[in-house]
């Protein structure tokens, strides 16, 4: 069963910063998930929310500051003291993080609340220009980008969703996808069974009790995200 760091090794470490890839891309696991927004002037940064009350000093959305001003807010003080400076980063600065390592990065794209046109083909362009086009995997809750994401531009992509669905295989299917990411508590429901014995490539998230990883890993599911990657790669080792 895949292991990927999910914002990084977020148990350990502020999540969604640089502290915290790196620390993921120390581990001989499969990969990391981050989640990206744009900027009110049109960059690519990696946080999780869409504003950015929660994870630092600042207030507001993140698609009403620039990238200057996301730059001058404090990201890690809310974890721990130790990491008070630690910055918002760039999609680009996570790509150095990665660049000589062989981990998969799965880039949630995070417009399902904020239609953030376009998101998904500047990151796809991005990760083509350093080299990280094969090397990715989109998801999102927001399945018309994933359908065109997969339409378009033939990228490697996966539907996320946290509700109980009937026939989400054959949901995925309409999008274009085999690849369905799924809430923990809703995969041990019969849309997930069912969508492994048709064929479909499965994650779950968020798995950090060793004993439901054990059970995902009996009923056939593919691939875990998890904050805490090194206690899962200990166990499964």
């Amino acid at each position: 069963m895949k292991i990927f760091a999910h914002r990084g090794c977020s148990g350990s470490y502020p999540e969604n910063t640089l502290a915290a890839f790196r620390a993921a891309a120390e581990l001989p696991i499969t990969g990391v998930e981050i989640d990206v927004h744009l900027t009110k002037d049109g960059g690519i940064v990696v946080i999780h929310d869409e504003k950015v009350n929660r994870t630092t000093n600042g207030k507001g959305y993140v698609k009403e500051l620039t990238l200057k001003e996301l730059k001058q807010l404090d990201c890690g003080s809310w974890y721990s003291e130790e990491w008070s400076e630690e910055k918002i980063p760039t999609l680009d600065e996570v790509f150095d993080v990665f660049e000589n390592t062989n981990h998969r990065l799965n880039i949630e794209i995070k417009s399902d609340v904020f239609p953030y046109d376009g998101l998904a083909d500047k990151v796809i362009d991005l990760a083509a220009k350093r080299g990280f086009r094969n090397r990715i995997l989109l998801s999102s809750f927001n399945h018309e980008d994933i359908q065109s994401v997969v339409q378009g531009k033939q990228v490697e992509s996966a539907i996320l969703t946290f509700e109980v669905l009937v026939d989400v295989y054959d949901y995925a299917r309409v999008i274009g996808t085999k690849r369905i990411h799924v809430s923990l508590p809703s995969a041990f429901r019969k849309m997930t069974t069912d969508a492994l014995r048709k064929g479909a490539i499965v994650y779950v998230y968020t798995v950090n009790d060793v004993n439901y990883a054990e059970e995902l890993q009996r009923i056939g599911v593919h691939g875990i995200f998890t904050d805490y990657p090194e206690k899962m790669l200990a166990h499964f080792a």
